[in-house]
């Protein structure tokens, strides 16, 4: 049985906030580079300049890529042949404990507020926050890591379709989705898709769609041009960076699935702006 400490657990997921909210993920940087190269608007082409100027400068300066560092979102696979020490070990606790300490010590805005109607006093840590637990049969624990804005996070959408829609009353959908994001979610946008599932599963999967690095398609064809097909129709709606117009309104689209009920067709869209600060780590 390999043992894994705590400790050893929190000191990497505070690390790892502070990284991914200094340091834009490779993916993303390279996808913006990339579309530098065919935006065919010469507006669009400064702004997506000063996007990788921007990122320089926050990883040169260890400053934050944007000041909303966002709600902390927490995935953690934990393999059957492991052991947490020691034994009696809070995983939850020692989570929030490590992005209290993230959000502290890298001078990270706080923003969760811990009633959501009646006062909505901060809570001044940045927590809690926001943890999804799975199992496998390895001995291994793998941790994935987003700091997820309000802005972008505001404009996600869930619709429960008939089971007899098309995929093409899918994709109109979710370009409508969009769509109606638009400037307010500061494109350009990495898109999460989720399919089937139920109601909370959609929704979970459609954030996890977003932590595989922007390039790794689905691994269903099927999925996989349909995420193509999206891109194509999201970057014809002219919306741009910063909304600005130009071709580059979103720089992938990723899909998840999973099994749903007869009865069911259940999707998310779970929109992500440029500044996608997301980490995975396997220890």
């Amino acid at each position: 049985m390999k043992k894994i400490s705590v400790d050893k657990i929190k000191a990497t997921i505070e690390q790892m906030f502070i990284d991914t909210c200094y340091k834009l993920s490779p993916d993303v940087l390279d996808a913006i580079k990339q579309s530098i190269e065919t935006e065919i608007s010469d507006n669009a082409k400064d702004i997506l300049a000063k996007l990788v100027e921007n990122a320089h400068i926050a990883e040169n300066e260890k400053i934050p890529l944007c000041q909303d560092t966002g709600l902390a979102i927490v995935f953690i696979e934990i393999g059957s042949k492991i052991e947490i020490i020691p034994p009696g070990s809070c995983l939850t606790t020692a989570i929030n404990d490590a992005v209290k300490a993230a959000y502290e010590k890298g001078s990270l805005r706080k923003s969760v507020v811990a009633e959501p109607l009646k006062d909505r006093t901060n809570t001044q840590t940045n927590t809690p926050c926001i943890i999804h637990y799975s199992c496998n049969d390895s001995d291994q624990l793998n941790i994935a890591v987003m700091a997820k804005g309000g802005g972008c996070e505001n404009k996600s959408q869930f619709k429960m379709f008939n089971p007899t829609a098309e995929k093409s009353e899918i994709i109109d959908w979710i370009t409508d989705v969009v769509k109606q994001a638009g400037a307010n979610a500061c494109p350009p946008f990495v898109v999460g898709v989720g399919i089937g599932g139920n109601f909370e599963q959609c929704c979970t999967i459609s954030k996890k769609a977003l932590l595989r690095d922007i390039g790794n398609y689905n691994s269903d064809e099927f999925y996989a041009q349909m995420e193509k097909e999206l891109l194509c129709k999201i970057n014809a709606l002219n919306i741009g960076p910063q909304g600005l117009t130009g071709s580059t309104t979103a720089l992938a689209v990723q899909i998840e699935t999973a099994p749903c009920h007869i009865a069911s067709l259940p999707v998310a869209v779970n929109i992500e702006c440029h500044s996608h600060r997301h980490k995975k780590i396997t220890l």
